[in-house]
């Protein structure tokens, strides 16, 4: 996982901070499927490119983890649909 992108598994939400501000991925894990619920950045990091680096984040660590991901935020379905070498991902 990138060292930016944490896991806060109290929270149930992937961070990356930036300048003092999160952007978040609010997430539900079912066995293999990790489901991305809701991405937001603040909008102070708005077109600052932060919630791409945190989406790209989440991925990488869903390949180490072995989990398929389900993106039900919209957001994050857009994401994937634009990064073809993250399709195998997809549950």
């Amino acid at each position: 996982m990138s060292t930016d992108i944490r896991n806060n598994e109290a929270d149930s939400r992937y961070e990356l901070e930036v300048d003092g501000h999160v952007a978040f991925a609010r997430y539900r894990r079912s066995g293999t499927v990790l489901s991305i619920l809701h991405v937001e950045a603040p909008p102070a990091l708005r077109g600052s490119g932060a919630a791409g680096r945190l989406m790209q984040g989440v991925m990488d660590q869903a390949r180490i983890d072995g989990v398929k991901v389900d993106p039900v935020c919209s957001y994050a379905a857009l994401w994937i649909q634009r990064h073809p070498d993250y399709q195998d991902l997809r549950a």
